[in-house]
């Protein structure tokens, strides 16, 4: 019997993971499963996951083998603390480590290493920006109160080896702020893909993969759709087969 806090619930996701979750805070949802498939299968890398939250993202390419081994950054205590017991409850321990620290101030000293691969799902919205939720943890996921997509790009750079490759899940209003903080650090973009509910929809989510010191030049995949149609009752041929494999089809 897992035991969990009168705050928490826990649901059994992809790939059979337990998950505990904060019942009041930002839960599993479509953005991380995208990002971890988006990640691509890279066995001997070792791999920083930048606002872990409840480590899902981290999970999903674990059970996928998609690194060697992976360090779930989150600056949060109690999401560490609930990372930590997600890796106990589905045994993970060999595969991802926690670490309580804010990315900015992630530096070689804490690992002794520097990472092949870096991903995250940072706060979308602005600080200031919009309605501040009023449960402290929800609105540090949600706005950029614990650092912008600028400082989430500087610290990706600082942790990668030259080289190595970096995955951001965003908006795309924001997409040229985002790929003009990878520029400015010197991750280059790579690759992009535009995620649409269906196809009378605009998009709502982005998928990029950069490379630091990449020379310019970008790869536009083709546009993901969701659902076959505006009444999203039956998944497309493509986004069917992430749910199921994990991964984009090649």
């Amino acid at each position: 019997m897992i035991s969990i806090n009168t705050d928490e619930r826990i649901d059994r996701v992809n790939e059979n993971i337990l998950l505990i979750q904060k019942k009041d805070g930002l839960t599993f949802g479509t953005d991380a499963l995208l990002l971890a498939a988006f990640v691509r299968r890279a066995p001997c890398a070792v791999a920083l996951d930048f606002g872990a939250g409840t480590g899902i993202v981290s999970f999903l390419c674990a059970a996928r083998d998609k690194c060697k081994k992976i360090y779930a950054v989150e600056a949060q205590e109690d999401f560490f603390q609930i990372i930590t017991r997600n890796i106990e409850i589905n045994a993970f321990s060999d595969r991802v480590t926690a670490l309580c620290k804010d990315v900015r101030e992630l530096s070689f000293a804490d690992l002794g290493l520097e990472a092949d691969i870096i991903f995250t799902n940072p706060p979308y919205m602005r600080a200031g920006s919009g309605a501040v939720n009023t449960h402290n943890a929800k609105a540090i996921a949600r706005h950029e109160i614990l650092g912008g997509i600028d400082a989430f790009c500087v610290a990706a750079a600082k942790n990668l080896k030259h080289g190595g490759i970096f995955y951001a899940v965003y908006r795309p209003e924001r997409m040229t702020e985002l790929f003009y903080a990878m520029r400015q650090a010197k991750i280059e973009p790579k690759r992009l893909c535009l995620v649409h509910p269906d196809s009378d929809a605009a998009p709502s989510l982005i998928l990029v993969e950069g490379k630091k010191g990449a020379s310019p030049e970008i790869k536009i995949e083709k546009p993901l759709l969701m659902y076959k149609d505006r009444s999203h009752t039956e998944y497309t041929e493509a986004f069917a087969y992430i749910y199921e494999n994990g991964s984009f089809k090649e």
